[in-house]
């Protein structure tokens, strides 16, 4: 079943796109540059916490600079990112050199894969939603994502196969 934000968010994306507007990665957040001669790793990037409404509940939550929630996605690990394509257009990936942290505890990096230089949180590669909007959470489990909260589980390089789902977050409450 799909559901309708997505579909109206894939649409508007579209039609973005068609008119020469902006990649869907610089649209959802990331660092990314609709121009071709800009790195897309060339900014940094600033994870912080914020309290949030998720599922009727007020929730500290991960987001990015601008406010917009962060997401990981449960079939990933810790060393790949299964968000691709059309999926990454939806969910675009979080991506810079050099992030940093601000009132978050866990651990940030950087993997390097398919979405170029992702950044993980506490091994969790971490994504935006292209329908949402600063301090809005309209995402949450849609399509397997889920809101990034400070406590979120630690996903290790052998805690999951390539193809299994990491166990649901601890932390927040946000295990549904």
């Amino acid at each position: 079943m799909r559901h309708p934000r997505i579909i109206i968010a894939g649409i508007g994306l579209a039609a973005v796109a068609a008119v020469g507007g902006v990649t869907a990665a610089s649209a959802g957040g990331s660092a990314a540059s609709s121009t071709p001669s800009a790195s897309p790793t060339a900014a940094a990037v600033t994870v912080r916490t914020a309290p949030a409404t998720v599922a009727g509940r007020t929730e500290t939550i991960l987001v990015n600079a601008h406010g917009l929630p962060l997401y990981f996605y449960r079939p990933d690990t810790a060393a790949r990112s299964f968000v691709t394509g059309s999926l990454a257009q939806l969910w675009p990936p979080l991506t810079s050199a050099a992030p940093t942290a601000a009132g978050a505890s866990g651990r940030l990096a950087v993997l390097n894969d398919v979405n170029g230089h992702q950044v993980t949180y506490n091994g969790h590669p971490l994504y935006t939603f292209a329908g949402d909007h600063a301090g809005q959470v309209t995402g949450q489990g849609i399509q397997n994502f889920f809101v990034a909260t400070p406590g979120l589980t630690p996903l290790s390089p052998s805690s999951a196969p390539a193809g299994t789902a990491p166990a649901a977050p601890s932390g927040g409450g946000l295990g549904y």
